[in-house]
């Protein structure tokens, strides 16, 4: 019997009408706007009304440092969701949203996997509701505004060749990545050099997803740091007096989408920042709708623990006020091999001594979420047909010596139904006391801040500021930014940043080559190795087996 794809199944599915879903929810009809039958924007405005009603408890689910045999962060979440509320309790997921780029390059989906899915998969994972667009239209809305300025006089000053704010498109395109513009006459602009970032690396996205309410989304957009004067005075969009009309392109994509599980299930899926990049998560109103209308909220952050999770307490908690109650670790057998030294072919077989040179990559993680940040946590072993019990008490028995438990999620081939032994290890979690902190102190220099993000979370032996990276940090304090929370854009392959380092590396340090501001989403970005912004297609992207047939019906989309 042949394996039906991820798109097979979600398109078997018999989706209820997303107003019978919100109902269900308790979500009044007059916040509910219809993106046609399945989809749904939640008026923001009903956080105001329910600000006063009991939050939920906060689960994140998080993952080992990824590798090319697959984690399944998203299908956990989705299949924890379903699992939760199978045995009795209300749990509503707040994921991020599928950028296209991914989508037809290499990663292709994003809305989970197998029996745990979100639906409807294509809309999600391509035009959705229109926020990737609003998104780059505010975007290029102030690139546009920039040059013009210049053309019409410049008033402001603005030096050329410090202009720090690129044009985006949510799509994988490297020929745009570097670029030079406003050639042909005096009346085409003024030429200059210029790029594209990808659509989600962009600092309105973060913008979006950290924004509380409308006027708190205006006054972030006003604060973004555009470039520079000729006399290195920082320019921001207010200068430009952009914010309102950037406000005016964003306020339907400030809603939370509300979508459903193969299950029925509510999920909210709203903004989705690169965590390599960006800091990650989805949006700060998604995830308290989320714990506004479930007992549990399951939200989930890019990437592998260093990063996504770590960008999830420092930077999203911190601002938003959020205290979680237990994490989900996720990791794979397979996975944990790779990280053993086995090659990708190789997997399916059992390698015990591989897999415990791996296991130091989930432990160090794991210790970093129950010493560093203090929350209760579980180790969510994503089943495979090829795993060997021998394999499965090996990580079991190294995980309890940490006094953490194991649990067998098998939601890609069973739904909500194979993730009830870790729904309820979630719920056992969520009633414990926690000592939740944070990694360091905002009161600390920029260099401390990073100091302890690579001591406490990498293990690194140091940090090194390249001589750029020095001259940034010195005109960002003395500009007043050196309080704000950093965000470390490093590979997502290794915990250091060289992304062939494996497993649990020593003995190595951090190299920090730039430090730029996000002054609008409220946080400093570290750059660390060669980080795209702007990601291109491999040799066979996977837009090569999308296709649509004269009904209109999707396939190839994994």
């Amino acid at each position: 019997m042949s394996v039906k794809s991820d798109i097979e199944i979600a398109q078997a599915c018999e989706m209820e009408p997303i107003q019978d879903v919100a109902k269900r929810l308790g979500i009044e009809e007059d916040y509910i706007e219809n993106y046609g039958k399945y989809k749904a924007k939640i008026d923001y405005n009903l956080l105001k009304k329910r600000a006063g009603d009991p939050d939920g408890k906060l689960v994140l689910v998080t993952a080992i440092t990824p590798t090319p045999a697959g984690e399944g962060k998203t299908t956990t979440s989705v299949g924890l969701a379903d699992a939760m509320n199978r045995i009795g309790k209300k749990a509503v997921a707040a994921l991020r949203e599928p950028s296209m780029g991914p989508v037809f390059g290499i990663k292709g989906g994003a809305a989970g996997g197998g029996y745990a899915q979100v639906v409807p998969m294509e809309d999600i994972n391509l035009h959705f509701t229109g926020d990737m667009h609003a998104i780059g239209a505010a975007n290029n809305l102030l690139a546009a505004m920039i040059d013009n300025h210049i053309q019409q006089g410049n008033e402001l000053g603005i030096d050329v060749k410090k202009i720090t704010w690129k044009r985006c498109v949510d799509m994988n395109d490297r020929q745009l990545r570097n670029i030079v513009d406003g050639l042909g006459g005096r009346m085409q602009g003024v030429p200059r050099e210029d790029g594209f970032d990808i659509t989600v690396a962009s600092e309105i996205m973060a913008v979006l997803c950290l924004a509380t309410d409308l006027d708190d989304l205006k006054a972030r957009l006003a604060r973004i740091v555009i470039g520079y004067t000729y006399d290195d005075k920082p320019v921001t969009a207010a200068d430009l007096k952009a914010q309102g009309a950037m406000a005016a392109l964003l306020k339907d994509a400030l809603k939370p989408n509300l979508v459903q599980t193969l299950e029925h299930n509510p999920v909210f899926i709203h903004g989705g920042p690169f965590a390599n990049i960006a800091h990650g998560c989805n949006s700060v109103m998604a995830t308290r709708m989320a714990l506004k209308f479930g007992d549990y909220a399951i939200t989930e952050a890019g990437f592998a623990a260093d990063l996504g999770a770590v960008k999830f307490f420092d930077i999203k908690c911190r601002m938003a006020g959020l205290k979680p109650s237990a994490v989900v670790l996720v990791a794979t057998v397979r996975a944990l091999k790779f990280h053993g030294g086995v090659p990708k072919d190789q997997l399916n077989e059992e390698n015990l001594e591989a897999l415990e040179k791996g296991l130091p990559n989930l432990l160090r993680h794991l210790d970093n979420m129950k010493n560093v940040y203090g929350l209760p946590t579980v180790v969510a072993i994503n089943a495979f047909p090829t795993d060997t019990e021998a394999e499965l008490k090996l990580v079991e028995d190294k995980c309890k010596e940490m006094g953490v438990n194991v649990a067998l999620s098998e939601v890609w081939a069973k739904g909500g139904e194979g993730g009830e032994e870790l729904a309820k290890e979630v719920v056992r979690l969520c009633d414990q006391p926690n000592d939740f902190d944070f990694a360091y102190s905002l009161d600390g220099t920029i260099e401390e801040k990073m100091e302890q993000i690579a001591r406490r979370i990498y293990h690194a032996d140091g940090v090194d500021f390249a001589p750029k990276a020095k001259k940034e940090i010195k005109r960002l304090t003395a500009l007043g930014f050196d309080k704000l929370p950093i965000c470390v854009a490093k590979t997502q392959y290794s915990f250091s940043d060289n992304a062939k380092l494996l497993g649990a590396p020593e003995g190595f340090r951090i190299t920090i080559r730039d430090i730029k501001v996000s002054a609008g989403a409220g946080f400093l970005v570290a750059l660390s190795g060669n980080i795209m912004t702007m990601p291109g297609l491999p040799k066979h992207p996977a837009a090569e087996k999308i296709d649509v047939d004269s009904t209109g019906k999707i396939s190839g989309l994994f």
